[in-house]
């Protein structure tokens, strides 16, 4: 089994040198890394050349966004299943994809998802604020805003040719839409009860307050145009992330 991982940058030097590394130290050696670069100018070309031999495709132009520069990954991907690593994150330990791929087998599973930690600095050594500890998908817990964490979400390649790219219309939530489109489907998922994914604060959804409400409007938007849920599985999911500060 060929895994692609999709990894976006835009003046990612604080923090790519980890996400490369990260990749590079996997057990699994079938990856194909796969990095579209949005023009930076901040020295994140240097490194990406530094790592070059390790690196699959490298695209680096301006793009319409993270969303727009994530469906151009995937049609270079050429993986057997395919992940999406940001710049500013990093696979939790050298066996993460060695583990997703042990799992999609033993189970004949479509999609894996496991756990994700959220921490405060780029070499992810320091306090973290935040454990997103997902479960095993019920199809009824999407009307109650359950979603998994995306950085964790790795999906067979015939999945994205079925169910479609990342929703650019969507600024914010293309990957809670993308996350609805998928498991609101009778594919076979596998939840992996291990942290996959270690990420820092400050991403666009969170940024401020007004970056949430635009985020809790996007998706609502994606909720109503997957026919699930209604108002109150934005409640919901907001009210969910309030727990895992406290894990």
């Amino acid at each position: 089994m060929k895994v692609s991982i999709i990894t976006v940058t835009y003046n990612s030097a604080t923090s790519l040198e980890n996400t490369l590394r990260s990749v590079e130290t996997q057990t699994f050696r079938d990856i194909e890394h796969i990095i579209i670069d949005g023009g930076s100018t901040d020295g994140t070309l240097s490194i990406i050349e530094k790592h070059r031999d390790r690196i699959a495709q490298v695209v680096s132009e301006p793009d319409k966004g993270i969303y727009d520069a994530i469906n151009k990954g995937l049609r270079l991907a050429t993986g057997d299943v395919i992940g999406i690593l940001n710049s500013d994150d990093v696979l939790a330990d050298a066996t993460t994809i060695e583990t997703i791929v042990r799992n999609m087998q033993q189970t004949n599973a479509e999609i894996a998802y496991g756990d994700l930690l959220y921490c405060t600095d780029t070499a992810m050594i320091n306090t973290v604020i935040r454990y997103w500890r997902s479960n095993i998908f019920d199809p009824k817990a999407l009307k109650f805003g359950w979603m998994c964490p995306h950085p964790t979400l790795y999906v067979r390649r015939k999945v994205y040719e079925q169910v479609g790219e990342y929703d650019t219309a969507f600024r914010i939530s293309a990957d809670y839409d993308f996350i609805l489109r998928v498991f609101s489907r009778n594919y076979r998922s596998v939840y992996i009860p291990n942290v996959l994914v270690k990420m820092t604060t400050g991403g666009v959804s969170n940024r401020d307050v007004q970056s949430m409400c635009r985020k809790s409007r996007e998706d609502y938007r994606a909720l109503r145009k997957n026919h699930i849920g209604s108002i109150f599985s934005v409640l919901f999911k907001n009210l969910r992330k309030v727990y895992q500060f406290f894990r």
